[in-house]
Order: structure tokens, then sequence, then C-alpha cells
């Protein structure tokens, strides 16, 4: 069976983001994925110092929670990720991860795994296009294969509305692309791995 991760890079527990983010999953779990969740907000991670070792001994020198993530990640055949809109773009929390995971990069561990981005933001035009960009692009220099929500309007991933928490239990265009996109990892991640298509 396929896992697929769920990534929450806002800082808040219960956040408009993690609501969009489980029902990406659920959605993915009705597809036949099993799933997974990880709360960037809930975990100790340092920021990337540089130092390069990762380059030699193809691990991070720092001992936090971005280990145990790094090694779900390499066992997982989907992922998607999940940030707020903060001035346009991800969350301290989401980047610090995004540096982190130079390791990955290494023999490019996250190749051809399915993704997609979900972000929230306070207004419909409020940035969401952009923090999800900025996802997307992180996800292509891993090489992982990106998909969107399959939407007619062909969307980037799940864009989500709200300003105090629980406000995207009401909207209905950002469930539903969310909805849609968790299918859609599910759907071809499962594909890919039973290589039957």
């Amino acid at each position: 069976m396929v896992k697929i991760i769920g990534i929450i890079g806002s800082p808040r527990t219960g956040s408009n983001t993690e609501i969009l983010i489980r029902k990406a999953l659920e959605s993915a779990e009705n597809a036949g994925a099993e799933t997974d969740l990880i709360n960037l907000g809930l975990a100790e991670i340092e920021p990337c110092i540089a130092c390069d070792i990762c380059k030699n001994t193809g691990e991070c020198a720092i001992y936090d929670d971005m280990r145990d993530i790094t090694r779900k990640l390499e066992d997982a055949q989907g992922l998607i990720l999940g940030s707020p809109v903060y001035f346009g773009n991800v969350t301290s929390q989401m980047k610090i991860f995004m540096d982190r995971s130079r390791p990955l990069r290494i023999d490019f561990k996250l190749r051809d795994k399915v993704a997609g981005a979900i972000s929230v933001g306070a207004a419909r035009n409020g940035g969401q296009e952009t923090t999800i960009s900025a996802m997307h692009e992180f996800l292509l220099i891993h090489d992982a294969i990106i998909v969107g929500d399959g939407a007619p309007l062909a969307h980037y991933g799940g864009t989500g509305v709200g300003g105090v928490i629980g406000d995207t239990r009401q909207d209905e265009y950002g469930l539903e692309t969310s909805i849609n996109l968790g299918r859609r990892v599910a759907e071809l991640a499962i594909k890919l791995n039973s290589r039957n298509f």
C-alpha cells in the first residue's frame, strides 16, 4: 500500500491549514492510500547552518526531529505540503523544513514521489498561489512529480480562505480543492507504484 504524508506548516495547532490537509489525507485514504501527518509547528527543527556535512555523509549534522521526518519522507510514495500565507510565501516553519531537506537531495531521494500543495490565505486572492508556487518550486528541485487538484479550471492545488481558526470548515471551494488534491496524489502514487498504467 502506498503511503501519503501530509506536512502542516502552520505554527498553530488545529489551524485552517491543518483542517484542509486532514481533508486531503482523508480523501487519499478513500482512494486506497495509507496516510501520516507531520505538524511542523509541534516539531523541534533547527535552521540549516550551511555546514555542508550532509554533502559528505548524506546525513544532517543536527540531531532533532528532522531526522525522523526525513526517514518518513524517504519511505513515503506521496507528499502533501500545506502552509498558510505569510507575506505571500510559506511560514518560517515550512521554510526551515525545506532548507533542512538537503540530505534528501543527495541521490534525489524524493524523485518520482507524487506531491501537491495546499495554502490558506485571509482572502480568496490572499497569496495562496504564490505560497503554493514556493512549495512547488521546492518539490521540483527535489524532482518530485507535482499534481494539481484536477478540477475543471486546473487549479494549483488546495486553496482555502480563513482568518479565524475553523473558517476553512465552511469554505466549500477550499474543501473541494483539497479533497481533489488528496485523491489525485493517491491515485497517481498508486498507479506509479503498481506499474499498471
